[in-house]
This record gives C-alpha cells, sequence and structure tokens, in this order.
C-alpha cells in the first residue's frame, strides 16, 4: 500500500479512495471509447461524398496502400480515398486535436476561461502571411507565409508586454488583443487596396477556415507539429495543475513559474502557427472544447489534456465533414461551421456554469 493509500486508511476515508479509483477507471473508458470513435468516425467520413464507397473498402484500400493485399477499388475511386478525403480528414483530426489541446494549456497558463489558441495574435498574423503571399501570386508559399506570421505576431505580443512592465498574464492578454487588431486592420488594407478577381474568395476562403486544400504535405505538418509539441504538452499535467492555484502556491510546489509559462506559451503558439498554416483560422475548437470535456473530467490536467485533444478531433472531423457534404456541391469552410456550432455550445456552458454558481 502507497503512502497516500495509508493515509486516506489512517482517515478513515476509504470510500474517498475507492471512488478516485474508480473515476480513473471510468475516464479511463472514456478515452478508449473517443479513441474508437475517432477511428470509426475517420473510416465513416471517408465514405460521405457522391463516390459510393463503402467502409470495407476504406480499409483495404488503406492497407493496400501500406502494403498489405490490393485495393477493391477502381483507379478513380482509390485516387478519391486515398489522395483526397483521407488526407483531409487526417489533417482535421490533427488540427482538431491540436487546437483543443493548446487551448487547455492556455486557459490554464493565464487562468483566463476565455483563452483559445489566437489569443496572442497568432491568428490575425498568421492570416496577414497568407493573405500578403496569395496577392503576390506565390500561393505555393502560403503555409511558410502563415507560420512565419504567427511567430511574428507572437513576437511582437511579447516584446509589447514586455515594454509595459513585467511579463504577467494579463499583460500579456492585452498585447495579444492589440497585435490581433493591428494584424487583422492591416489585412483588411491589403485585401482592399490590391484584390482582384478571384483572390478574393481565396482569401476568403482561407481567413474562415478551410480544408478543401488538405493533401499528404499537410498531414505531414500538422501531424508532425502534433507529435512534436502535443506529446510534451501532455506530460506537463501536474504543472498546470500547480498554476491552477496561482503563481504564488505554483512556485511554493517548486514550479519556475516564469522559465515554465513562457516555454509553454511558446510551444503551444509553435503548435498553433502549425496548423493555422495548413487549415487558416479555425475558431472555437481550442475555446469550446477545453470546457466541453471539464464537465467530464473535471478540473484535473491529467485526464483533461488528452481527452480534450481526442474530442476535438472527433469534432473537427465531423464539422469538416458537414462543411463538404451539407451542400453540395458547395462547400462551406469548416471556419464557419465551428463558428455555428461553438458559438451556442458555448453559451450553453455559461449558463450552466452560472446555475451551478
Amino acid at each position: 500500500m502507497t503512502a497516500p493509500d495509508r493515509t486516506l486508511r489512517v482517515l478513515g476515508r476509504p470510500a474517498l479512495l475507492d471512488g478516485i479509483r474508480g473515476s480513473r477507471l471510468t475516464l479511463t473508458g472514456v478515452g478508449a471509447l473517443l479513441l474508437v470513435l475517432l477511428a470509426a468516425s475517420v473510416a465513416a467520413a471517408v465514405t460521405i461524398g457522391p463516390a459510393d464507397i463503402r467502409v470495407s473498402e476504406v480499409w483495404r484500400s488503406i492497407a493496400a496502400h501500406l502494403g498489405l493485399g490490393v485495393s477493391p477499388l477502381s483507379p478513380l475511386r482509390d485516387g478519391i480515398v486515398w489522395e483526397l478525403r483521407l488526407p483531409r480528414i487526417l489533417t482535421a483530426a490533427a488540427v482538431g486535436a491540436g487546437l483543443a489541446l493548446a487551448g487547455v494549456v492556455m486557459q490554464a497558463l493565464t487562468r483566463n476561461s476565455l483563452a483559445d489558441p489566437y489569443l496572442l495574435g497568432l491568428s490575425s498574423g498568421a492570416s496577414l502571411g497568407a493573405v500578403a503571399v496569395v496577392l503576390l501570386g506565390v500561393g505555393v508559399l502560403l503555409p511558410v507565409a502563415a507560420f512565419a506570421g504567427a511567430m511574428a505576431a507572437l513576437v511582437a505580443t511579447l516584446a509589447l508586454a514586455r515594454a509595459g512592465g513585467a511579463l504577467t498574464p494579463a499583460r500579456t492578454v492585452l498585447a495579444g488583443v492589440a497585435v490581433s487588431s493591428l494584424a487583422g486592420a492591416v489585412t483588411s488594407l491589403v485585401i482592399f487596396w490590391t484584390a482582384t478577381g478571384d483572390s478574393y474568395r481565396e482569401i476568403l476562403g482561407w481567413l474562415l477556415g478551410s480544408l478543401a486544400g488538405a493533401r499528404w504535405p499537410a498531414v505531414a505538418v500538422a501531424g508532425g507539429a502534433l507529435l512534436a509539441v502535443g506529446i510534451p504538452l501532455l506530460l506537463v499535467a501536474r504543472i498546470l495543475d500547480a498554476f491552477a492555484f496561482g503563481d504564488t502556491s505554483a512556485a511554493a510546489l517548486g514550479v519556475p513559474v516564469s522559465a515554465v509559462r513562457w516555454t509553454l506559451l511558446g510551444a503551444t503558439a509553435l503548435l498553433t502557427g502549425a496548423l493555422v498554416s495548413v487549415s487558416g483560422s479555425i475558431g472555437f475548437v481550442g475555446l469550446v472544447l477545453p470546457h466541453a470535456v471539464r464537465l467530464v473530467t473535471g478540473p484535473g490536467h491529467r485526464a483533461l489534456l488528452p481527452l480534450a485533444a481526442l474530442s476535438g478531433a472527433v469534432f473537427l472531423v465531423w464539422a469538416d465533414t458537414a462543411a463538404r457534404s451539407l451542400f453540395d456541391p458547395r462547400e462551406l469552410p469548416v471556419g464557419v461551421v465551428t463558428a455555428i456550432l461553438g458559438a451556442p455550445v458555448f453559451a450553453l456552458l455559461l449558463i450552466r456554469r452560472r446555475e451551478r454558481s
């Protein structure tokens, strides 16, 4: 029996100990369920569209491309699965998971329930970089320019926050709002002054968030960023729990508050910049999903981080599927769908929290 177990027994609270163990088992079951749901969602979403493709054919086609068997589909239908739908859906899953994960971290570090991955001006900076290369006629560089714009916005935000004195969460948030407003204004000015013809539609689609052009390079960028940054973020649950009690309490627990905060903020900015570079600006995922998952897990980050990531992946897979199929042959930007779904859900969460308080 471990020391915490003995302590609880001495205090005469075996029921509490059993409750904690039961809760962990329940959350493990929720995680396993979400993993199965994500795999099923990817397979089902690939079948949705004008071409008649069954789930079994999807799995056999994927296996064939992995060197296991022969695809049952014709070359055209196999190309629809492997070259068009599957990379787009996998990109949606990676982007959804990454944005939800970044939202959890941002809300913990700033102790601001309205924080999301775009809080530090990242989205506006990425939009400015993307618009610039589209109007210059070098759209092939759009992901690189969007990422560079997001990183430039982060640097500007931190520099502005530091210019006002010591870096604090409140000052950083205000600096992010200022940088976001400036980048948005410059983006609007550039569009108004120079955009002509079809460039308007291309720019608008990117600003509203779209995965229509996602192919395997986008999967590599989004998935690589999620693996390189997202997995380490999953390992800092205890540190984020310490931040929930305030900087003083976190420091008393041995956390180097300033260094850890800015390291994690930089990591989430890096992750968000990579995701935005392939998907455009997709709102509400990093804001709503963490709040929704907390209703199940409570405030502890050990369960909240992975379950929020899985929920974000499932959510964005189906949001993008709805965006491309509901009004076929026309396609909505996925950012419009997430806003339509996310805004009322967030309002409902706010109302429920007020009723409980």
